[in-house]
């Protein structure tokens, strides 16, 4: 897996990745965008840990519906933010953006 620069992040000096890329056997090469990535993670931990969307928003302290679009992959979330969640989650922030 690597991270893929935002090409308009070059001109700025902008550390931006906008997405990664991962590499499964039965899937090749994909290419991902993060949100989508952090999504999946937050979902599968939730899950592994059987916990509903209500059960996990409410301990976050997020509403259901927020959830729902994270772990749909359609919120952006700053990094301050991916910090706060994995804390929240306890993990690491990594562990949010790396594809298993």
């Amino acid at each position: 897996m690597r991270a893929v620069r935002d090409p308009a992040s070059a001109a700025t000096g902008s550390d931006n990745f906008l997405e990664v890329v991962t590499t499964r056997p039965e899937a090749g090469c994909v290419t991902e965008p993060l949100k989508k990535v952090l999504g999946a993670q937050v979902r599968d931990l939730r899950l592994a840990r059987h916990l509903s969307q209500e059960g996990r928003a409410e301990e976050l302290g997020v509403s259901t519906r927020y959830l729902a679009g994270l772990e749909r992959g359609e919120r952006n979330l700053t990094r301050d933010s991916v910090d706060a969640l994995a804390e929240q989650l306890g993990v690491e922030a990594h562990a949010l953006i790396v594809r298993r």
